[in-house]
Parts: C-alpha cells; structure tokens; sequence
C-alpha cells in the first residue's frame, strides 16, 4: 500500500507505530537497521511509524517474533483491520449518524454521487471498494443498516434533491445503475418521501459547490452535514445551518416537479 501524505489518525494505527518506534528504540536500532533484520524496506518502517502507511500481517508476524513479545503486534494489527475504516470516513460523519437516527426531517441535495442513505448495496460496494479494500464489506453493512430508520413506526419525512448528472453517471456498470435507478423510483413513490431533479438545461446553480444534508428535530435546532472533494463538515453554528437552508431553497427553485423527477429516472433506466 503506498504511503499518504497525510497521517492516519486511528487509535489502533496511532498506537501500533508509537509501539513500534519505543520498541526500535530501546534496542538501539536505526529505521535502517530494524528493516535489514526484518526484510523489509527501510522507508516503509519509517512510513509505518510516522502513520503513513498501513503495517501489513507479515510486518506485525515479524515484529512479534524479533522483539518476542507473544503476539502484541498482530493483535494491534487485528485491530486496526478491524477499525481503519473510521480513521478515513470524512471529518464529523461519526457524529453526524448520530443526529440522522434522531431526525424528523431529512433534507438531502446530491451533486455527483446518490447520497450514502439512499444508494444500494451494489452501488455503494462500486463507490467504497474504490478506496477502502478490506474494509469494504463493513462499510457497505453499516451504510445499508442506515436505512432502517425509514422502518420505524414514525420514519422521517424526507426530501432529496439530485442534479441530473446524478442520475445520468453510470456508476458500476448498467445492472447496477439499474437497480440503482430502480430503488430512486421507489424512494420517491413512499408516503413521506418527495424527489426532485435539478435537469442540465437548469445550468449554474448554488448547489453545485457540493453536496449537503440538513436535519431538523422536534427539539432542538437544526443541523447540517456538507461535503466536497471527499471532505465533511458538520454544522452547528445557527448562522451557516441557515445559510445551508437557503442555499436548499435555491436549488429547490431549479427543481423539476416530483412527477417530471419520477419520468425522468424512468427515462434514464431506459436509455442505460
């Protein structure tokens, strides 16, 4: 795995290379040295330590066995395959799950990709496994267990709002888009759901900056989730929540009714 330019910030990875480098250390061993006895290369001991790069099983087995420390490394090295996924989810998402499941409204806007909440597992599998490798089928899972608030007695109402590139972008192949496209439908046609399409022919508008999510509660006041280039954000601050809402009402004023929406999709389906 190549190295990033930023660090990973996992407890598990974080607590691995501090191991590592007080354990490299204490033996007077140099990054260099270490890496000759062990048969690797000396930069990815360095990468490893500076969190840049993930220890592989062989490195931990490794490990283990040179500094005798009865399985330490491959039990870090357990843990972080078990938890490296949340050191890359955006910045605020974790806590913004949290809101989701408390939420009475759902305001969605999607500029490029169908928002987490309402893609399918084959969609998000073609998204995730992109970037994530092993961690995938647990990201899928947890993404589709998201869906379980609209089986409660009282689901939220939701609002989403795709520019139409959304839905023209073949992501996965044409089965997959299908069924993608298929299950939008379905979103649209539910009781406490409205669909909305900005079309092509709407040409600049504010939601093009990037995708955001609005929640609002019966307590308390709401909140919004914003992303761009793989970056969130969560807002709290009264003053930015309401400029998100006005940027919703914006786009809404691009929107084609729910029924052009539905027809549009079905358009889309056909042509795939």
């Amino acid at each position: 795995m190549p190295a990033r330019s930023e660090p990973y910030d996992g407890p598990a990875i974080v607590t691995f290379a501090k191991e590592l480098e007080w354990r490299r250390k204490q033996a007077g061993l140099s990054k260099k040295d270490l890496a000759e006895k062990l048969g690797f290369a000396d930069s990815y001991v360095g990468q490893v330590e500076l969190c840049k790069n993930l220890p592989s099983e062989e490195f931990a087995n490794a490990l283990d066995t040179f500094f005798q420390v009865d399985g330490l490394f491959y039990r870090l090295w357990e843990r972080i395959n078990e938890t490296r996924h949340l050191s890359v989810l955006p910045p605020g998402f974790p806590e913004y799950l949290g809101y989701e499941e408390k939420a009475n409204h759902i305001r969605v806007f999607s500029t490029n990709l169908i928002s987490g909440l309402f893609q399918t597992e084959a969609y998000a599998t073609k998204i995730i496994s992109t970037t994530m490798g092993s961690a995938t089928g647990k990201l899928v899972t947890e993404r589709m267990e998201r869906k379980s608030i609209f089986e409660r007695e009282d689901p939220p109402h939701t609002f989403l709002i795709l520019d139409e590139s959304v839905i023209r972008r073949k992501v996965g192949g044409k089965e997959v888009m299908h069924d993608q496209l298929a299950y939008l439908l379905e979103v649209g046609r539910r009781e406490r759901s409205q669909l909305q399409i900005v079309p092509y022919d709407a040409g600049y508008h504010a939601g093009l900056t990037g995708s955001f999510i609005l929640l609002s509660f019966e307590d308390g006041p709401e909140i919004a989730y914003t992303e761009s280039s793989g970056e969130g954000t969560l807002l709290k601050q009264r003053d930015r929540v309401a400029l998100q809402a006005v940027t919703w009402d914006l786009v809404q004023g691009h929107t084609l009714s729910a029924e052009e929406s539905l027809a549009m999709i079905q358009d889309a389906m056909e042509r795939l």
